[in-house]
């Protein structure tokens, strides 16, 4: 009995852990599109060729993390779906062969 209570708990704890990921994940989203368009709505304001390279870099490295966080949070909250459906299906099929087996 507390056996199939824990694997329900897991599986639950499963869905709401990719929920929760796939929300950091959207909101990670949308700070990367508005700071995407905010560095491409301003312009840098300088000659220096130094400057603009290390702006740049600056601007890519910012650009790449913000993406990876996206991203990773995006791929844990697929893998945390796909582990609570594997756990569910085989809660399922482990009850439907003990209904079969009585």
């Amino acid at each position: 009995m507390t056996e199939k209570l824990d694997d329900t708990r897991r599986i639950l704890r499963g869905f709401t852990g990719s929920f929760t990921s796939a929300t950091i994940s959207l909101l990670l989203y949308r700070l990367t599109v508005s700071i995407v368009q905010t560095f491409a709505e301003k312009p840098l304001a300088t000659d220096n060729q130094t400057a603009l390279n290390i702006a740049a870099a600056v601007r890519t490295l910012v650009m790449g993390l913000s993406t990876l966080a996206t991203f990773v949070f995006g791929f844990a909250a697929l893998g945390l779906f796909l582990l609570s459906l594997q756990m569910l299906g085989r809660k399922l099929l482990a009850g439907d062969k003990e209904s079969v087996e009585s």
